[in-house]
C-alpha cells in the first residue's frame, strides 16, 4: 500500500489582511477538497492570533499531491496569498504517519 502524503502549512496575514486571507483560503479549500486524491484539507485560524493560519493536508499518495500542485487553481491562489502574508510563501512541514 502506498503511503499518504501528509503536511501542514503555516503563514501569517499582513496586518489588516486576516479576513481576506481567510476568504481566499476558504474558496481554495473548496476546490482542493474536490480533488480526486485529496483526503483532508483543514484550513484553520489560530484562536489566540487570528492573523496566523494552519492548514492540515492529506493526499492519497505522492502522485495525488503532485496532481494537487499542478492544479490550475494553485498558481493564482499562491500568487494572491503571497501578496497578503508576511512570509515570502507558506511554510510547509511534511509529516509521516506512525
Amino acid at each position: 500500500m502506498t503511503a499518504p502524503t501528509i503536511l501542514h502549512a503555516t503563514f501569517t496575514a499582513r496586518p489588516g489582511e486576516g479576513d481576506r486571507v481567510a476568504a481566499l483560503l476558504a474558496d481554495f479549500a473548496e476546490g482542493v477538497r474536490a480533488e480526486e486524491g485529496n483526503v483532508v484539507f483543514d484550513a484553520t485560524r489560530l484562536v489566540d492570533d487570528p492573523d496566523r493560519f494552519f492548514v492540515y493536508e492529506v493526499y492519497r499518495d505522492e502522485a495525488a499531491f503532485q496532481a494537487h500542485l499542478a492544479s490550475p487553481a494553485g498558481v493564482p491562489f499562491n500568487e494572491a496569498l503571497q501578496q497578503l502574508i508576511v512570509e515570502p510563501s507558506s511554510r510547509l512541514t511534511f509529516l509521516r504517519r506512525i
